[in-house]
């Protein structure tokens, strides 16, 4: 039986367009960032909270955008899915100004336009890049 974890996660845009992503401390596969909701969050006050924990960037949770619901295979935990919510920050955010925090250790801006990195969680590649995708051009 595959073992689940329900996550919150967040796209964020810097001002050419590019995706945030991070790394973890300790993994390989880069992400939004985002993570579990604490006991009694919704999922939007649990990606307001983990985006100004992980990165820096204050967005209340009302503010956040819904961009979609997915479940996908977990990136750092074999045997795992995630039942993922995914919000859009609003606007655009200045990269100067975003830092790995927590357990990030790294961030990295993804052009979208150019060819994907093979070291991208599944949730982005399966789910949340397509969606996006489709928004671009509808």
């Amino acid at each position: 039986m595959t073992h689940r974890i329900v996550v919150s996660a967040v796209c964020v845009f810097s001002p050419d367009g590019r995706l945030l992503t991070v790394r973890k401390r300790g993994t390989e596969r880069f992400m939004h960032p985002g993570g579990k909701p604490e006991p009694g969050e919704t999922a939007a006050e649990a990606a307001s909270r983990e985006l100004a924990e992980e990165v820096g960037i204050r967005v209340a949770a009302g503010d956040l955008e819904l961009v979609g619901f997915w479940v996908a295979r977990a990136a750092n935990e074999a045997g795992t899915d995630i039942d993922a919510t995914v919000f859009s920050a609003p606007g655009v955010h200045d990269p100067a100004e975003i830092t790995a925090s927590a357990e990030i250790a790294e961030l990295r801006w993804l052009d979208l336009d150019a060819e994907l990195p093979g070291d991208l969680a599944p949730l982005l590649t399966d789910h949340v890049i397509p969606a996006l995708e489709a928004a671009r051009h509808s």
